[in-house]
């Protein structure tokens, strides 16, 4: 059961930051299908700071994580503003747009990595090198039975992510701008009367969405593979889209769906391990956090809570 609760919340959680962006960029009224291109873009740009830095650091140390997190984060930001562009600038389909960036991320990350590789470092190769993580044990609340875990084996992005959460809450929820960016969403002509600029508002939820996109995409490339390649883009982006729908565009609902599926993918590989099957059976347990997707959409499609204006582009003039 512990292992199960740790290795749950290391999938959860960056899942979750995710969910958050994707909640901040769709009640502000922009629908966002790009969080799995922004995610792999973020996760590149950090990648790639932690293996320039690394010689300047000792082999345990910190630093180089951080930095990654750091520049994952404005990574994914600035690659979010070809979204904003395209939605915002060009009034283009937001959905369309939204492929274009997976698309662009996945094939432009390949390409830039195997490039960056035989230049830089002389090495024929399409990943970045990256040390695994080190983890943490919070003393006293370890031992507690069952609760315990969360607070065991903690990868450091976990409490980082924890706090982002708690800023991210408090800015959309009792924050002036927050209550601007909601209403974006639900009646941006509202929002025009009152003498704010729909667009700018949007535009800064979109950078947001990047930046927390592409911080859990560095979160899973540091604890899932310790390397960033192309496997980044497996599909993490679109089960975070998953969890803020489930979650109904509230950021407490999505965390337990994001709980349920990092337990989902936990379980299923504990029962691999107990039940002794073949190796072979790991992958097929990968797709389990999708079919509980899929169940999921079943049951509670009809209870959907999306912004009204979701998706509408925005005519100053159609007032």
């Amino acid at each position: 059961m512990n292992t199960m609760i740790i290795d749950g919340l290391s999938f959860a959680l960056p899942l979750f930051i995710m969910a958050i962006g994707g909640i901040y960029c769709e009640k502000s009224g922009v629908t966002m299908l790009a969080v799995e291109g922004l995610q792999g873009f973020g996760a590149f740009v950090g990648a790639f700071a932690a293996v320039l830095v690394s010689g300047a650091f000792s082999g345990n140390s910190p630093a180089p994580f951080y930095i990654a997190m750091c520049f994952a984060a404005l990574g994914g930001g600035v690659f979010a503003l070809l979204h904003a562009l395209l939605c915002l600038r060009f009034r283009a389909n937001q959905v369309i747009s939204g492929v274009v960036v997976n698309i662009m991320a996945m094939a432009l990350t390949a390409y830039l990595t195997k490039l960056l590789n035989r230049v830089l470092f002389g090495a024929a190769s399409d990943k970045f090198m990256l040390t695994v993580s080190a983890r943490l044990t919070v003393p006293g609340l370890s031992k507690i039975p069952v609760l315990g875990a969360v607070f065991t084996n903690l990868y450091p992005f976990e409490l980082v992510i924890v706090a982002v959460a708690l800023v991210a809450w408090f800015v959309l929820y009792r924050t002036r701008f927050g209550m601007h960016l909601r209403a974006c969403g639900d009646n941006p002509h509202a929002v025009d009367a009152a003498g704010r600029q729909v667009n700018h508002i949007r535009l800064a939820a979109i950078v947001i969405c990047g930046a927390l996109s592409g911080l859990g995409g560095i979160c899973f490339a540091y604890s899932i593979s310790a390397n960033f390649s192309a496997s980044i883009y497996v599909g993490y982006g679109y089960l975070a889209i998953a969890a803020l729908i489930f979650g109904n565009w509230r950021i407490l609902p999505t965390l337990g769906a994001c709980l349920i599926f990092g337990l989902a993918r936990s379980g299923g590989y504990r029962l691999v391990q107990i039940l002794q099957m073949p190796s072979s059976f790991q992958d097929l347990v990968m797709i389990l956090p999708y079919v509980l997707t899929l169940l999921l959409l079943l049951f509670f499609s009809k209870q959907n809570g999306a912004p009204k204006a979701l998706g509408e582009i925005y005519d100053k003039g159609a007032r």
